[in-house]
């Protein structure tokens, strides 16, 4: 039974060696971008970032305490904008499933959380951006009920 849960010190060696794997599913798609091996963060910055419930993160762990996933979450707030409205988001920053337990619900245990916890928030909406060279993400999180709200297009020179 996997339990997902709010990270702690403790889980930051784990969170990144999962980053490394995100920014690898990156950089296999796009080597012009993505540098690879590399983090988002390092152990310093996570700990400022696991400690501020404006960006919460979870975990999802298995029996044996094992971190087989994460979600980075950030509250955000869009208010007085001459054109749109005023509304909270929880934007998911970055969501990862160890690839060697990819395929066994981790990804919807952390995406279900996420959700639930953006729910008794009271946030309006849960965003996330996807790489579109990562189309197994994309077929997630479409599964998961999410669809696109916006796209941004490129021409590389």
């Amino acid at each position: 039974m996997n339990i997902v849960r709010r990270a702690a010190e403790k889980d930051i060696e784990r969170i990144l060696e999962l980053l490394v794997q995100v920014d690898m599913v990156h950089h296999n798609g796009r080597p012009d971008l993505f540098k690879g091996p590399a983090t988002k963060y390092n152990a310093d910055e996570l700990k400022t970032i696991i400690s501020d419930d404006e960006t919460p993160v979870f975990v999802c762990e298995d029996e044996n305490g094992k971190v087989l996933g994460h979600a980075f979450c950030i509250h955000k707030y869009q208010k007085e904008d001459n054109v749109l409205t005023d509304i909270s988001t929880l934007y998911i920053d970055d969501i990862c499933v160890d690839e060697t337990s990819r395929g066994e619900g981790v990804g919807r245990s952390l995406y279900n959380h996420v959700h639930e916890y953006a729910k008794e928030k009271k946030f309006y909406n849960v965003t996330l951006n996807v790489w579109s060279c990562n189309p197994g993400a994309m077929k997630f999180y479409e599964a998961m009920g999410m669809k696109p709200q916006k796209v941004v297009m490129e021409t590389v020179l």
